[in-house]
This record gives structure tokens, C-alpha cells and sequence, in this order.
């Protein structure tokens, strides 16, 4: 059983961090294709996909897939890069 634990735990970041990434080239292409950063519906993805997220990061946490602080800094480390994303698109206009 241990074993099979294990390969969960495992599933379930490589699982996070899959949706995590594909947050941040959904970003991306709207930043790509001139929807600007200030745009409501720019603000409206992000907000909608970072909240499914977070609460995907807190359904596996409740069950002990993932620890608490693995959480946070999964979405802290792609708040930086949307951040960074940003940054560049604002330069560029």
C-alpha cells in the first residue's frame, strides 16, 4: 500500500504542475495575441484559472497528496512567472 501512496503523491504533483504550466501559456497566448494585461477578460481568465487551481492544491492537500507548503509555492513560483509575463507586456506596449 505504501507503494501505491507514493505513486499517487507523485501523480498528483506532476498533475498540478501540468495545470500550473498550462495557466501560464494560456497567459501567454492572450499576452501573444494583444489582449491586453488591463483587459477584463484577461483579468477574467486569470482569476478563474488561478482560483481552479488553488482549489485543486487544496482538495490534494486534504488528502495528504501534497504538503501544504508544496502548495503555496507551486503557486507562488507561477504568480512570478505570470508576474514576469506581465512585466514583458507592459514594456512592449
Amino acid at each position: 500500500m505504501p507503494e501505491l501512496t507514493i505513486n499517487y503523491r507523485e501523480e498528483a504533483r506532476a498533475l498540478l504542475k501540468a495545470d500550473a504550466e498550462k495557466i501560464l501559456r494560456l497567459i501567454k497566448v492572450q499576452i501573444d495575441n494583444l489582449t491586453m494585461p488591463q483587459c477584463p477578460l484577461y483579468e477574467e481568465v486569470l482569476d478563474t484559472q488561478m482560483f481552479g487551481l488553488s482549489r485543486e492544491i487544496d482538495f490534494a492537500i486534504r488528502l495528504n497528496l501534497i504538503k501544504e507548503s508544496e502548495g503555496k509555492a507551486l503557486l507562488e513560483n507561477l504568480e512570478k512567472e505570470l508576474n514576469i509575463l506581465h512585466e514583458k507586456a507592459q514594456k512592449s506596449s
